[in-house]
């Protein structure tokens, strides 16, 4: 299994460096024009592009026909993706991190409020659009899990309104927003979870032709 992570990681490393390095870039230059800390919300999201760049890969070059006679079961060949997509995602955040305690240094003005918050948020997105497009991936082709990848994200933001309007029922959000984000975000590890189990079902019972 490590060395299937190893093997997703080399191949889309390129793509990783390019990510990273836009958010790097990207952090600085926005902290002249808006709260710079809103960058939070979009890494996690765009740092996992690298997961899709390998799934196709296995798709064109067949790995999925070798990987199957390999000394590992098919959920933990699915597990891999999964615990790509979460190291991805925190990589994402620890480099925006990175930007903004060097943004600080330099008199930016970075509040601790505005980066969880933002956090909480990029986080959620990030997993309930992973939850909805990864299991999608072992349902369709490649290329139609693409635009599953894409509509996933427009959906997460819908489920997250939707979300915020149930607590809101309970729990007033206005007073109590880290809170209520909080309770999105665990809701969205969860919808992640039940997302692997679905996706590993789905691979288990797929003819790899």
């Amino acid at each position: 299994m490590k060395g299937i992570l190893l093997k997703d990681l080399y191949i889309a490393k390129s793509g990783i460096i390019i990510t990273l390095t836009s958010l790097f870039v990207l952090t600085f230059g926005l902290s002249f024009l808006l709260d710079v800390t809103a960058i939070l919300m979009l890494a996690p999201a765009v740092s996992t592009a690298a997961v899709y760049i390998s799934i196709t890969n296995d798709a064109s070059s067949k790995w999925n026909k070798n990987v199957i006679t390999m000394p590992v079961t098919r959920a933990q060949i699915i597990g891999t993706k999964y615990i790509l997509y979460i190291l991805l995602s925190a990589v994402g955040i620890i480099v925006v991190l990175v930007s903004l305690g060097a943004l600080s240094l330099m008199g930016i003005t970075v509040t601790l409020y505005s980066m969880l918050f933002n956090a909480a948020i990029g986080i959620s997105v990030a997993l309930l659009a992973g939850g909805i497009s990864l299991p999608c991936v072992y349902f369709f082709d490649a290329e139609k899990s693409q635009i599953v990848y894409m509509i996933a994200f427009v959906a997460s933001t819908g489920i997250i309104t939707v979300l915020v309007l149930l607590i809101n029922i309970f729990i007033p959000v206005k007073n109590n927003i880290l809170l209520a984000f909080y309770i999105v975000l665990a809701i969205s590890f969860v919808w992640f979870a039940v997302s692997y189990k679905i996706a590993a079902y789905a691979y288990q019972k797929k003819d790899i032709t």
